[in-house]
């Protein structure tokens, strides 16, 4: 199935279904409930990219920054309430997965969910933190006033699973 044919509202995905990064294997990963992020093309129209913004205090921010894949995965709205454990629950504490419905599954050397309508498997292109200095002082002077910045990881989309 070609998936650049897919009329994707990539202005909602993120906003108002919110996703899950993941990275590592099925034995070693962590993941995370992210709203920020974005679909698009850099570089050349044959590189179609998914981008992720994670905070460095988040413990998936490690595995992203470790490996070479991740995935982000889109779930139907019954599992809000999971990805909500998954966003204010941290890896570092246990296996906060066991705590939901949710179910792992190995593909593409990434990590993706069963439950999951969409899922985009990417392979890291770019990883890099926001610059203070090249940010606008309304960001800088509002979330960033007590957070260290995001970091940016752009990946280019090796396959897509679900979305018909």
């Amino acid at each position: 199935m070609d998936y650049t044919n897919k009329a994707y509202k990539v202005f909602e995905m993120f906003a108002k279904q919110k996703a899950l990064a993941t990275a590592g294997s099925i034995d070693d990963y962590n993941c995370c409930t992210i709203g920020w992020g974005s679909l698009g093309n850099i570089w050349d129209r044959g590189t179609n990219i998914v981008t992720i913004n994670i905070n460095p205090d988040r413990y998936t921010w490690e595995y992203c920054m470790n490996k070479d894949t991740f995935s982000v995965c889109f779930f139907p709205e019954e599992y809000h309430d999971d990805l909500m454990i998954l966003g204010t629950k941290s890896g570092r504490d246990g296996d906060k997965v066991a705590l939901t419905k949710l179910h792992p599954i190995s593909r593409n050397d990434a990590v993706i969910y069963e439950e999951a309508k969409l899922s985009f498997i990417c392979k890291k292109l770019y990883q890099g933190e926001f610059a203070r200095e090249g940010l606008a002082d309304k960001i800088n002077n509002g979330i960033y006033k007590a957070w260290r910045p995001h970091y940016m990881f752009v990946g280019e989309i090796i396959e897509v699973i679900g979305g018909e």
